[in-house]
């Protein structure tokens, strides 16, 4: 009787993969989602790149004098809105036509940096974003004075990062144009000290009945004080918060040597004399306010 044999077992070739599983296709949602982020992508680069190409050059500024600012028409904008006059008191003056502590005063006060940095304090700026996150806003600082000309000059005052950003392309430009002399020049002519006072030259005849040429080391330092809100710290205004900075400016002008000791001393008591000493306190709520300039 024959027997019949089982065919033998092919060998053995290890596990068998899994067959090919291939990727859907996304659903029409998502690929619909897809293409509408990327052409709002686009399409905020694109504006973006519009805005900032079409940004003023600053070339015309080397030699020229601007006959009006941004911050001048918004001012005569506001006066009109609430039913007033526009008000406009402005003389260009050299900085040769500005007494040294003025000057002096002004930029230890607005941006003792101003002849090192390319327009933008790097440092100052990463510090005011730091404490912008932490505050969820924008803030007053970090501006150099290269950045608040540019502001004054082409910006609004508002406190938008758009703006910010604007500032800073600004800024650049008016260092790649002009002299840091140039600079001061325009920044002291256009800088508002007052309602509807612009400039170092109107500042101090408003404020002192004197030319610019003509400001004592105290009056530098009282102008240099309005600036972080010139049209609320006037001198006649009793602002503690004026005469608390007009008294550390003169306490930097020491510091860095601009002046003596003796000269110190006798600026402070001018500082009380202009200002009433020690004015009653208003609380301070000035200290951190500023009328955008």
């Amino acid at each position: 009787m024959s027997t019949v044999e089982a065919p033998p077992e092919p060998p053995s070739s290890g596990p068998v993969p899994p067959p090919e599983v291939r990727p859907e296709p996304p659903p029409r949602k998502r690929r619909w989602a897809r293409w509408a982020a990327g052409g709002v992508l686009v399409l905020v680069l694109g504006i973006a790149v519009l805005t900032f190409a079409g940004l003023p050059d600053a070339e015309a500024l080397v030699k020229e004098n601007p006959k009006t600012t941004a911050l001048i028409e918004q001012r005569a904008s506001e006066a009109r809105e609430a039913g007033r006059k526009p008000r406009r008191k402005q003389q260009w003056v050299p900085l040769s036509a500005v007494s040294k502590p003025a000057v002096d005063a002004v930029l230890l006060s607005e941006d003792a940096s101003f002849y090192l940095h390319d327009g933008v304090d790097t440092v100052e700026l990463a510090r005011a974003v730091g404490q912008a996150v932490e505050a969820g806003k924008l803030g007053r600082g970090a501006s150099t004075l290269t950045q608040q000309l540019a502001k004054n000059l082409w910006l609004s005052t508002d406190r938008s990062l758009v703006r910010k950003l604007k500032e800073l392309v600004l800024a650049h430009r008016l260092e790649e144009a002009l002299s840091k002399q140039r600079i001061l020049t325009l920044y002291l002519n256009v800088v508002e000290w007052g309602n509807g006072v612009y400039g170092i030259e109107a500042g101090a005849r408003e404020h002192f009945g004197v030319s610019a040429s003509q400001l004592s080391v105290a009056q530098g330092a009282v102008l240099a004080a309005m600036l972080p809100s010139p049209r609320k710290r006037s001198p006649a205004s009793g602002s503690r918060a004026l005469w608390k900075h007009a008294h550390r400016v003169v306490d930097s002008l020491k510091t860095y040597k601009r002046i003596s000791a003796a000269q110190a001393e006798s600026a402070h008591a001018e500082v009380d004399r202009l200002l009433g000493r020690a004015p009653a306190d208003d609380g301070g709520g000035d200290d951190a306010d500023d009328d955008g300039t």
